[in-house]
């Protein structure tokens, strides 16, 4: 009887206890289910405000979810034992898989900031990385390029993060700059009167910023200008304006017989010496 009532009273200490623990366990971890949904929503809200790319809002928002509850968990856990051992082979578990996936994981990390920030989108046409192109894909791991020329690149998001990123899209004024080389005796004055009238009346031109011919450089036998102009590249796309500059310049100079001269190579032939021959 004394024994029983021994055990009686051990259960009852040990309950008193352990109930504490277990209600305050259970409410860390009642607590971390509610804030792994609360950021988890305020997560999605935010991306979805910022348009990032659907795939991706889901894996973010649910990385920070499950990041919470395995925190709340591990806290509540420790209210009962010392998870210290437990967590420090999970940390070395962690830091070899770390190692052994380390491009993986920066590359994942690259295409979470691109999707966050956001320095192009699919369809703007970039250049990065020495490739100009059109993004048609981005994802965690990646971003695919269209090239101007046809061809496909695939450039992990490592690479693009840490080079330059040029968004020809987001940048619709755009300057022009067209070469074009005149005689040594030509009037410079009037060429250069000439070139503006050319390119005035182009379509797509920015009348604010006003079009300016400079003389570039005194070549070996021409003198070498460029006329500068400014272009909106929603009425008009930049090839189509350079083109049209070009073609309309050399139109203008031609009908007032101002020459353009190709470069010209002085070719000197020299006969090899031919041997004395005895008579």
């Amino acid at each position: 009887m004394m024994n029983f009532e021994r055990l009686l009273l051990d259960w009852q200490a040990g309950l008193g206890v352990l109930l504490p623990k277990l209600g305050l366990a259970l409410l860390i971890f009642l607590v971390s289910l509610y804030l792994s949904g609360l950021v988890s929503q305020l997560l999605l809200r935010l991306m979805v405000q910022r348009k990032v790319n659907s795939g991706a809002e889901r894996l973010i928002a649910e990385t920070a979810r499950w990041s919470i509850i395995v925190y709340g968990t591990i806290s509540a856990l420790q209210q009962f034992t010392d998870v210290t051992a437990f967590l420090a082979g999970l940390g070395i578990l962690g830091f070899t898989v770390g190692f052994a996936l380390q491009d993986v994981m920066k590359n994942f990390a690259a295409g979470v900031l691109l999707l966050l920030q956001k320095p192009f989108r699919v369809g703007d046409s970039i250049s990065v990385a020495n490739f100009d192109g059109t993004v048609t894909a981005i994802d965690l791991r990646s971003t695919e390029i269209r090239t101007f020329d046809g061809r496909i690149v695939i450039l992990p998001n490592a690479d693009v993060l840490n080079h330059a990123i040029i968004n020809f899209t987001r940048s619709v004024h755009r300057r022009i700059e067209l070469p074009f080389s005149v005689a040594y005796g030509a009037d410079l004055e009037q060429v250069q009167r000439l070139a503006l009238q050319a390119v005035e009346q182009l379509p797509g031109l920015l009348t604010d910023l006003a079009p300016q011919v400079v003389v570039h450089s005194i070549g070996d036998a021409v003198v070498n200008l460029r006329v500068l102009y400014w272009v909106d590249t929603t009425k008009i796309a930049l090839s189509a304006a350079q083109d049209a500059g070009l073609k309309r310049i050399k139109q203008v100079l031609e009908e007032h017989q101002i020459e353009m001269p190709a470069r010209a190579f002085l070719l000197q032939t020299i006969q090899p010496a031919t041997e004395n021959r005895q008579s």
